[in-house]
């Protein structure tokens, strides 16, 4: 089985293509070759069999070139993140709509001679919704995003849906909640103060708060994500049906909440390290997503995530401090 990871050098990446090597037959047949994509030169693991691509799937001919080795899985995980596809109109749409879209475009033209029908896991947002919220959105709530990020990623949804059915690709999207805690360094997403008042005290560095208290999100981990997309490739379709983009489960917290899980497991001292610096383009943003979910397609289909952050922050202690694998 021949594995390409688009986005491998990001945080997604690289923990999905460490489980792959750590369980090479997880996908349901053994793994002989990664090819590793990027913007940023990729980094290969030891004694794994890996092209390594640096390039931008919005340039001319990429997309083409990167599907001429016809990979079995092809996992999307490449994007601009949100704010800086917010900051940035027309790298937002050429990285997340015309990236997309050309490699959906190679895989229709590779096909076209010898059959080729790939299973393609792509990453989507919860930034496809836009208000007005319900508490929970259900499987059946439309799509109105209210950012540029997630019109971008709705439009890739429906691109996705519409090269599966006609038998292109096999298609899943998987709409991700805020992964959190992201390890390293913060990220230009809107949402990754999430993760940076949680990470920095942890690590007795400061952290800056823009947002309110009140302010509720939905969350899983690192490791529910990287586990989210390898259950996708394996996936039975049938089960799916033609509906292929699917809210991903998660837990619905406060910013408050956060706060008393990073108490209890780290105490006051971490706790007072976090300041309170408001800032509205962030609240702005933030204010347009959703808080809640019923996610009860992908239950029943078998994806799981965290019910409670105290076991989110364990997580991130024993998968990054420790240096335990994911």
């Amino acid at each position: 089985m021949h594995v390409m990871i688009i986005g491998a050098a990001g945080m997604i990446g690289r923990k999905l293509l460490e489980r792959l090597v750590a369980d090479p037959e997880i996908l349901g047949g053994e793994i002989s070759h990664f090819t590793l994509v990027d913007v940023i030169a990729p980094t290969a693991l030891p004694a794994v069999s890996s092209t390594m691509v640096t390039a931008n799937l919005a340039e001319t001919g990429v997309s083409e070139q990167l599907v001429l080795s016809r990979p079995d899985v092809i996992f999307h995980l490449a994007a601009v993140v949100s704010g800086e596809a917010e900051a940035d109109f027309e790298k937002g749409y050429a990285v997340n709509l015309d990236g997309t879209r050309n490699l959906f475009e190679a895989i229709r033209r590779e096909g076209q001679g010898e059959p080729y029908r790939p299973r393609l896991i792509f990453a989507s947002s919860t930034a496809v919704f836009g208000a007005p919220f319900p508490d929970a959105i259900g499987d059946d709530f439309l799509t109105s995003p209210l950012t540029s990020y997630g019109t971008q990623k709705a439009i890739a949804e429906l691109l996705l849906s519409d090269y599966s059915r006609r038998g292109i690709f096999d298609g899943v999207g998987l709409r991700l909640p805020t992964i959190c805690i992201r390890p390293g360094l913060p990220n230009k997403a809107a949402s990754g103060f999430f993760s940076g008042i949680l990470r920095e005290p942890l690590n007795g560095e400061e952290a800056v708060l823009p947002v309110e208290d009140d302010v509720r999100h939905w969350f899983a981990s690192p490791h529910s994500a990287v586990g989210f997309f390898i259950h996708a490739a394996r996936l039975d379709l049938e089960m799916v049906g033609a509906r292929r983009n699917l809210t991903m489960p998660g837990l619905s917290a406060t910013v408050a909440e956060e706060i008393e899980a990073l108490r209890r497991i780290a105490g006051d001292k971490a706790v007072r390290l976090i300041h309170r610096q408001p800032d509205p383009t962030i609240a702005r943003i933030v204010a347009g997503w959703p808080t809640g979910f019923s996610t009860e397609r992908a239950l029943k289909l078998g994806f799981r995530a965290e019910t409670n952050f105290d076991d989110i922050i364990r997580i991130y202690l024993d998968e990054e401090r420790e240096g335990r694998a994911p």
